[in-house]
């Protein structure tokens, strides 16, 4: 049980399903459309998976190694490095599951003869490593680092997909004699950019929620540097950033005959943020920025799910 808390084992499950499903409802579908089969079949995919989760666990790993200092200020009852798992087994596992992690993406990418795809899996464990070590205690640059690395969990799936790279060029509706179909690419990529967005705006709550912590231990966080009411401003802002398109997409998807995904896209992704963006300044507790992280992760979880809408309308 204590390892399953080091590696954040629910946080691992939100990253397999969200790899599952834009796998299964997204990429997979596209195999009555394509000349070849799929690269990413079950097998391969469960494997680029396994690879994205071990690597992710690792992570946490290395994370919780270098930050036990804060921890034990920010939130000592939920340390487990030192009290239950010794230092050295936690390094030890570190690098199996990274090792285990690039093997597998390794197999992949061989099995699509490109050997330089697993770069992304090499460059993920050195922005998880650095990030640990020197950009988590540095102005924004660590918030950024884990947006584009919560990107990286929908664009590993991109890359290994030959099949997805003839769409890049594509319009966002490709049209045929007979139908027409969302191009892929940009459904995908509607769902990295929610999920940089929302991965920024949580990192920054969350460094308001370890203010005091981080600010013993030297660190450089937004909070510290421009302190909690403009952090929020900020965050906020960066709300608006992501709720306008989202928004529009709501709308345009109800006049396109969408009618189910835009309304979902309204009420449990739209009207959520913005009552988010609205509670966040009502107060300053560590418990407050504690639960609103929490709320932006169940937002983030929604946005995952209405890729089961997608799939319903779009083979109806």
């Amino acid at each position: 049980m204590a390892w399953l808390k080091l590696v954040r084992w629910y946080n691992l499950v939100i990253i397999f399903l969200t790899q599952l499903f834009a796998w299964g409802l997204v990429i997979l579908p596209m195999q009555q459309h394509a000349n070849s089969n799929l690269l990413l079949s079950a097998g391969n995919f469960f494997m680029l998976a396994v690879s994205t989760v071990l690597i992710a666990a690792a992570g946490y790993i290395i994370n919780d190694y270098f930050d036990i200092k804060i921890d034990a200020i920010n939130r000592p009852d939920k340390v487990v490095l030192e009290k239950r798992i010794p230092l050295k087994s936690a390094i030890v596992m570190h690098t199996v599951l990274n090792v285990a992690g690039i093997i597998l993406a390794l197999v992949v990418a061989r099995r699509g003869g490109h050997y330089s795809w697993v770069l992304l899996q090499l460059v993920c464990t050195g922005m998880l490593w650095f990030y640990s070590t020197h950009l988590k205690r540095q102005f924004m640059s660590g918030n950024i680092t884990v947006a584009l690395l919560s990107a990286f969990t929908i664009t590993a799936l991109m890359l290994y997909e030959p099949a997805l790279h003839g769409y890049i060029s594509q319009p966002a509706i490709i049209r045929t004699a007979t139908s027409a179909m969302p191009n892929p690419v940009w459904v995908l990529g509607v769902y990295i950019f929610f999920a940089f967005m929302l991965t920024w705006m949580r990192e920054i709550v969350k460094d308001m929620e370890d203010f005091k912590g981080d600010a013993e231990q030297g660190c450089v966080t937004m909070p510290i540097k421009w302190g909690l009411q403009k952090s929020e401003w900020f965050t906020q802002a960066i709300g608006v950033v992501a709720t306008l398109p989202l928004l529009q997409a709501g709308i345009k998807l109800i006049m396109s005959g969408w009618t189910i995904l835009g309304c979902y896209t309204l009420v449990a992704l739209v009207i959520p943020l913005i009552i988010w963006m609205i509670v966040l300044g009502k107060k300053t507790t560590q418990q407050h920025y504690h639960s609103a992280a929490t709320q932006l992760k169940g937002i983030m979880v929604a946005g995952i799910l209405s890729l089961i809408i997608y799939y319903i309308e779009a083979h109806a």
